[in-house]
């Protein structure tokens, strides 16, 4: 018999507690009289993760980033921010509208280009920024250095060892933890989220460097062999499974097509789609939607419009089966299935 059950998911908060004023001259203005609610925060913690760290992931190396860390936008943005009412509004007044005249952050715009519009809720965004504000989030082991090279200016030797104290705290995703400390959905969600990063990153880089012809490329050959190293790292079974495939080993069964729709129903009810989990002879299946966004519409959106001549050309020669075509923003495209032990 099949136990169902619905987890609202409560995804690791590094460092919950309010940071200690940071030191440097960046943040002196940043007024912390205000911080969010207990359950604000782990909404807005899920919210960062889901929705930036595609792009704006602490764990991804100097090297291998498509987009600055968050930190870095944080510290930039505080720059010009008198209140923190200011910095909120700021931040979703360039996530509405990216345009050129509002970048702030100049030298990851020559280095990344500009952030494409993505059809984010503004309650959200201001969420995370609000959070961002409130919270000493997650710093890249490179980034101190690379910030003293890039952006800091001469300052006397107190200022100096001010600045360094400020970055001793380095928060890291994933600490070890035994599964039993953590809940279902969250240990699912974790999963979902580090194989997510790993595609992703890959898949941007490539993107960015080659074109999205080349990123239908990569998903032919590079996608499962990275899918597998994280199944073995986790000691679990990690799938991505559409009732609109493009690769036959994607192809979603019955059980799990009729999850894919209640999520589909969801998003169309305007409801923030939940991780279902069903226990079932000493395993734990996790499932969860994949949702499309801007960038996915370069493989996955409309032939002609979204998706250009020679990556349709690609994709017709890697999978002349491919259903997995005419999406728009927010819509579900799939879903992670990983199955682990009790």
């Amino acid at each position: 018999m099949k136990i169902y059950f619905v987890l609202v998911p409560l995804l690791l908060v590094s460092s919950c507690q309010p940071s200690k004023k940071e030191k440097d001259d960046d943040l002196k203005s940043i007024d912390k009289s205000q911080t969010l609610r207990s359950a604000e925060v782990k909404q807005a913690r899920s919210l960062m993760e889901n929705k930036c760290y595609l792009c704006h992931d602490p764990a991804s190396s100097l090297d291998a980033r498509v987009g600055p860390p968050m930190i870095a936008i944080k510290k930039h943005y505080a720059r010009d921010a008198r209140t923190r009412n200011e910095f909120i509004e700021s931040i979703w007044a360039f996530v509405q509208q990216p345009k050129k005249e509002k970048v702030k952050l100049k030298g990851a715009y020559e280095k990344f280009g500009l952030m494409p519009y993505q059809p984010y809720k503004e309650k959200d965004i201001k969420l995370i920024a609000a959070y961002m504000y409130d919270y000493q989030i997650e710093v890249p082991d490179w980034f101190e250095e690379h910030w003293k090279k890039g952006h800091q200016k001469r300052k006397g030797k107190h200022a100096q060892q001010g600045h360094q104290k400020a970055f001793k705290q380095r928060g890291k995703k994933f600490k070890s933890q035994t599964k039993d400390s953590l809940s279902y959905a969250r240990h699912g969600k974790k999963m979902a989220m580090a194989t997510k990063k790993q595609l992703g990153k890959n898949l941007m880089k490539t993107i960015q460097e080659k074109g999205s012809a080349h990123a239908v490329e990569f998903c032919n050959v590079k996608a499962m062999p990275i899918t597998n190293k994280m199944e073995k790292k986790f000691d679990a079974r990690i799938q991505r499974v559409s009732d609109k495939n493009r690769n036959p080993q994607n192809k979603a069964d019955e059980e799990e097509l009729a999850f894919i729709q209640k999520f589909k129903q969801q998003l169309k009810d305007n409801v923030e789609p939940k991780p279902e989990i069903v226990k079932e002879n000493g395993k734990v299946n996790f499932y969860y939607p994949i949702v499309t966004n801007s960038m996915c519409l370069k493989c996955h959106g409309e032939p002609e419009k979204d998706i250009n001549r020679a990556t349709f050309a690609k994709i017709n020669e890697y999978y002349p089966k491919d259903q997995a075509v005419n999406y728009t923003v927010n819509e579900v495209r799939g879903m992670w299935h990983i199955e682990f032990d009790e």
